[in-house]
């Protein structure tokens, strides 16, 4: 059975799945937001707490999803 993952780790996944979509543009909009919401439920997130994350791990972010905004830590 695999491990429960820790709020640091669901914050991470759902901030990469976030931000890919913000750098996609609104055409993907619709699609993400009933993507993104159904994360949050599952995950037991909210919004405003992956916004924050995503505010002070944003290189750490793109580096995920191959964006490279700096060299590595």
């Amino acid at each position: 059975m695999a491990r429960e993952k820790t709020l640091e780790e669901r914050l991470f996944a759902a901030a990469v799945l976030r931000r890919s979509f913000e750098l996609r543009g609104q055409e993907y909009a619709a699609g993400f937001r009933f993507v993104y919401d159904g994360v949050l439920r599952d995950m037991g997130l909210e919004d405003d707490a992956v916004i924050a994350f995503l505010g002070t791990h944003v290189d750490e972010v793109d580096r995920a999803i191959g964006r490279s905004s700096g060299p590595p830590d």
